[in-house]
């Protein structure tokens, strides 16, 4: 049984959903904004939510800085009666590696 308010996976393929890709955008841009970075999108490559007074998203997102791929922790919390959608954390998770399996379009465990 999964603990109340602890951070919990998005369900199987969650991470590659709309909203999802669409809060990680968020996080690269507003990150970008804070820091006068030039960082680019790459995608989503895992995503927690966390029920708070509203809900934080944990994601781990790949993003390119200086053509470099690299994995970044970004925390965004929504709130969506109110409209409200902040960065609350972005900080730097080590280098990506230059090619994944999903870059090849293999499957684990095929």
């Amino acid at each position: 049984m999964a603990t109340l308010g602890a951070p919990r996976d998005v369900p199987a393929g969650g991470e590659n959903s709309a909203d999802v890709e669409e809060l990680a955008r968020f996080a690269v841009a507003e990150h970008n904004k804070k820091e006068n970075a030039l960082l680019e999108f790459g995608r989503v490559v895992k995503a927690k939510e966390q029920v708070v007074a509203g809900t934080l998203h944990h994601l781990t997102v790949e993003a390119i800085d200086a053509g470099n791929k690299k994995l970044y922790e970004a925390k965004v919390w929504v709130k969506p009666w109110l409209n409200f959608k902040e960065l609350q954390e972005f900080r730097h998770a080590g280098d990506s590696p230059s090619v994944t399996p999903a870059d090849l379009g293999a499957k684990r465990g095929d």
